[in-house]
């Protein structure tokens, strides 16, 4: 199916140490449904992958507003999760979006900025594995399957699950605002 998301913006909230095809796969697959997609950060000029992918900041995360977005993108990578979960800024700005209800797509260890929201409670959702004990202390509901979509949250484990994690995050987004994405 084809979906037109001509007139959507998207935020990817992410720093640096991120998996790189955890951003980059998504970024083509949302600008080429004709979103706009936008880069939010902690972090100053540019950001750096673990595999080398350099990107520039195009917003700080301090002082982005969900309001201005369609939908969110949190990108995995051990490192940026990390370091996304101790950014106050940035946990904000991610509970934002569930408490407006729009679509969030998140990825491998992108879900810790998530649990630090304090938004996986009573959520069916997956992740790396060894975020199961993590999410499942938070009140998650753990799967192991290589996408979960459970009322706009979009969830998958690896980049080896990039296929079907984007064709799921158009989904979502195309149908909007969805009444149980919660905080």
């Amino acid at each position: 199916m084809t979906y037109d998301l001509s007139g959507k913006s998207v935020a990817f909230l992410l720093t640096d140490g991120f998996e790189d095809s955890e951003l980059t796969a998504p970024w083509q697959a949302v600008t080429a449904a004709g979103a706009a997609a936008v880069l939010v950060s902690p972090a100053g000029g540019s950001v750096t992958g673990k595999n080398g992918h350099t990107q520039s900041v195009d917003q700080p995360v301090g002082e982005s507003d969900a309001d201005a977005f369609d939908a969110l993108v949190l990108p995995g990578g051990v490192v940026n999760a990390d370091h996304m979960r101790m950014d106050a800024d940035s946990v904000d700005f991610t509970r934002a979006f569930f408490e407006q209800h729009k679509p969030v797509g998140v990825i491998c260890h992108g879900a810790w900025v998530m649990i630090e929201a304090d938004v996986v409670r009573g959520r069916e959702l997956t992740s790396y594995p060894s975020l199961r004990t993590d999410l499942v202390n938070a009140g998650a509901e753990w799967v192991d399957e290589e996408v979960v979509v459970d009322a706009g949250l979009v969830s998958s484990r690896t980049p080896d699950d990039l296929p079907a994690f984007c064709d799921k995050l158009i989904e979502e987004i195309d149908e909007g605002e969805h009444a149980d994405q919660t905080a």
